[in-house]
């Protein structure tokens, strides 16, 4: 037992030791101002930048090796398939002269078919025009095929040629005669178009001696008809002024009452010849007209009084208004003046207590040893 208490203390004192350098580290991380006022632990940054250095260190030799080991696996493939290449370009290579040696055409069973040169060692179809196989139902002659084909056709070729000349000197005559036939148009429209003119100056003489006859005509058939019309006027004249005195000398015009009273009594008249009222109903209608003027004159001074009363309570009520507003306007002013009055005493309490805590409250300035008294320790 007596030996356990040295070493409770050793390790008390060990315990003691290291809380006291936990405490100076963090001391010296909190009371550092650069850790402090950029709020971050530098040495815990740098060693993680340091460790993620190392591991981008290890990855970056990883894919290094990575494109080593892909390089030689490329080089590898590389010369797998050269070599495949090789090795079927051989065989190919072998595969072709096998057949060459050993696998020709003349080998095969139907080379008799597909032999070329068939045709050549073949008999001909016929030898001659004459050759009795060549039958109708062996089709081995049509027209133009003959044996003296070539001659044929030169003949054929030089009888198209003297054709072709034949064919170009015809041509050149037929270009002729229509130049010929197109001069000879030429000279028959030039003389058309002289004679067509003659007949058209000719026309338009006879048109204008024409015209001359039609204005002589038509000067005449307007003295004519300017004579006809004079003598219509005067007997229409003639016939007016004896209409005007069969008027005036009847009783339509010498307006006598009784002409315009009709056949059913003495109000009914008849309105083509009725010439108007007599004094007595003209009297009676101006009466009348007279009381409706007054009527009318009565209801515009009704109108006006009934205006005028409008217009009076309006102003009433615009001089009630004017007047409510000034009393509105004096109220805001006493009210603001109170206003200014509280707002000036609060001003000068405002500065009255500022004066009082600068000079009294606040006049104890602390020093540098009033601050030195704070953070000391971590905790």
């Amino acid at each position: 037992m007596s030996g356990l208490g040295p070493q409770r203390e050793l390790e008390e004192a060990a315990a003691l030791e290291r809380r006291r350098r936990r405490e100076l580290l963090r001391r010296g991380r909190i009371f550092n101002p650069r850790i402090r006022t950029i709020g971050i632990d530098k040495d815990t940054l740098d060693v993680q930048v340091k460790e993620r250095k190392i591991k981008e260190a290890a990855e970056k030799a990883e894919h290094e090796r990575f494109a080593h080991d892909m390089k030689k696996n490329d080089k590898l493939m590389c010369l797998l398939e050269e070599r495949q290449k090789n090795e079927i370009k051989e065989m190919n290579r072998a595969l072709k002269e096998f057949q060459k040696n050993f696998q020709g055409p003349e080998t095969r069973r139907e080379f008799d078919l597909n032999d070329p040169q068939a045709l050549k060692k073949d008999r001909p179809a016929r030898v001659s025009d004459n050759d009795p196989r060549c039958t109708i139902s062996g089709m081995q002659k049509f027209v133009g095929e003959d044996l003296n084909y070539d001659q044929r056709m030169k003949f054929q070729k030089e009888q198209l040629r003297e054709w072709s000349l034949q064919q170009q000197k015809d041509w050149k005559n037929a270009l002729a005669d229509q130049k010929l036939a197109d001069d000879l148009y030429d000279k028959f429209r030039v003389e058309l178009d002289r004679k067509m003119m003659e007949e058209q100056r000719k026309e338009e003489e006879s048109r204008r001696a024409v015209c001359t006859d039609t204005k002589n005509f038509n000067r005449i058939q307007a003295a004519e008809l300017d004579h006809k019309i004079k003598l219509e006027k005067a007997q229409k004249i003639k016939d007016d002024m004896d209409e005007i005195t069969c008027l005036l000398r009847g009783d339509f015009l010498s307006e006598n009452p009784d002409q315009a009273i009709g056949p059913w009594g003495k109000h009914n008249v008849l309105v083509n010849r009725w010439k108007g009222m007599n004094q007595e109903q003209l009297m009676a209608i101006r009466e009348f007209q007279k009381e409706q003027a007054l009527e009318k004159q009565r209801v515009r001074e009704q109108e006006r009084r009934r205006e005028a009363e409008w217009d009076r309570q309006r102003l009433q009520a615009a001089r009630a208004q004017l007047l409510w507003e000034r009393h509105q306007q004096r109220q805001n002013q006493v009210q603001r003046r109170d206003l200014d009055a509280v707002n000036a005493g609060l001003s000068q309490e405002q500065k009255a207590k500022n004066i009082y805590l600068k000079e009294q409250e606040y006049s104890n300035i602390p020093t540098e040893e009033f601050y030195a008294q704070f953070n000391t320790t971590t905790r």
